[in-house]
């Protein structure tokens, strides 16, 4: 177990638990099994390298957001390799067409400026087109790709039927963090709305925001969605998890640097939400901790902050069995996934170090990052 070794491990440092990877990665290949549908690694969530080809054990392959991502999957993980992007730089699809299978539009525009460069490009890449079907649960407009006045994919009123020719498929992405019955829900309006295009189609892409490996995630109705696109229109599905692949399978190892009262007893640590855990202010969420409790809830609460010098690098509050101090280590919990892929160094603040707690206990060191790490992005 982490709290075993914590002590141990130099801080801070994301910790990638190897066993409960595993664990996730069994259950989408089970998916995979029982359906025939193919599942990829999204990228944008966790891109932790070191273990791609563990993961190409279970699952097809990849999906990127940008020429680097795209280029990590093709020669890290070897598999099925995809992206989307919002939008094509001339430069980047001079060299996606050389390195993925799948390239997804935005936009039929977008799709007319590049196809000439895929038809001749002397390799068989797969094109798609995104759709926005107008529909999505998500209430966080931030990371809802369905609110008014989105940028991203293209509505039934503007689909161009006149510009298939050349397209394999269609990909939507209208969930985050949610159960399959929002899919099931979701896909109808998609086949409502779209259904008339996919019988000339090979593939339809479902996107990420599945939560397949949260405990209590209804894998029965996922495969029902998915056999059904594939009964009624003999399509390959894809799906495109990020979260669910490395769900619940990685922590932050921060220690305690000093501790002060202002009306509430604060705790500042080694690891800042500004830098190591974005999404802690960007969602917002409160992150848990190995051994505490909600505010009050056990003998001692405190404010934990960040060493940065922005007055809002707050992580929580929390509360613990004995007093805080310098030297004591604390766990987050989930910090594999939208944590290393966004990271920062702002103030200077050097990032965590990376490592795997291994499956048979032991600790293994991955990466140790300098002053080189964060001078050599500034000039």
């Amino acid at each position: 177990m982490i709290e075993n070794i914590a002590n141990k491990i130099p801080s801070p440092c994301y910790v990638l638990d190897e066993k409960k990877l595993i664990s996730n990665l069994e259950i989408l290949k089970s998916v995979q099994d029982a359906t025939g549908c193919k599942i990829l690694l999204a990228q944008k969530a966790f891109s932790m390298f070191s273990v791609y080809p563990l993961i190409a054990e279970y699952i097809s392959g990849t999906t990127a957001s940008g020429i680097f991502e795209a280029r990590l999957g093709y020669e890290e993980m070897g598999k099925e390799n995809h992206v989307f992007s919002p939008a094509y730089t001339e430069k980047d699809m001079d060299e996606l067409v050389k390195i993925c299978d799948h390239i997804v539009f935005n936009s039929f525009s977008q799709w007319e400026k590049h196809r000439d460069k895929i038809k001749s490009c002397g390799k068989n890449v797969s094109c798609g087109i995104r759709i926005n079907p107008e529909y999505s649960e998500i209430e966080t407009d931030i990371y809802n790709p369905c609110f008014k006045g989105s940028r991203m994919g293209v509505t039934a009123k503007n689909f161009r039927a006149d510009m298939l020719s050349g397209i394999s498929g269609l990909h939507f992405h209208t969930m985050c963090e949610q159960d399959s019955d929002t899919l099931e829900r979701t896909i109808k309006v998609v086949d409502e709305r779209f259904g008339k295009y996919l019988k000339n189609m090979k593939w339809i892409n479902f996107g990420g925001g599945h939560h397949i490996t949260r405990k209590d995630y209804d894998i029965d109705t996922l495969i029902h969605c998915i056999m059904y696109f594939r009964d009624k229109y003999d399509l390959e599905v894809y799906l495109e998890p990020g979260e669910a692949v490395a769900l619940n399978a990685g922590f932050l190892v921060s220690e305690v640097l000093d501790t002060m009262e202002n009306g509430i007893d604060i705790a500042i640590l080694d690891a800042s939400a500004a830098c190591h855990m974005p999404d802690v202010l960007e969602m917002p969420y409160r992150p848990d901790i190995i051994g505490s409790g909600k505010p009050n809830e056990k003998a001692y609460t405190y404010r934990l902050g960040g060493n940065t010098c922005l007055a809002g690098d707050i992580i929580g509050d929390y509360s613990f069995d004995h007093h805080l101090k310098s030297g004591d280590r604390l766990i987050f919990c989930d910090m594999a996934i939208y944590s290393m892929v966004k990271n920062n160094t702002f103030n200077g603040i050097p990032l965590p170090s990376i490592g795997i707690l291994k499956a048979d206990g032991s600790f293994e060191m991955i990466k140790k990052f300098g002053y080189e790490d964060f001078k050599g992005r500034l000039s």
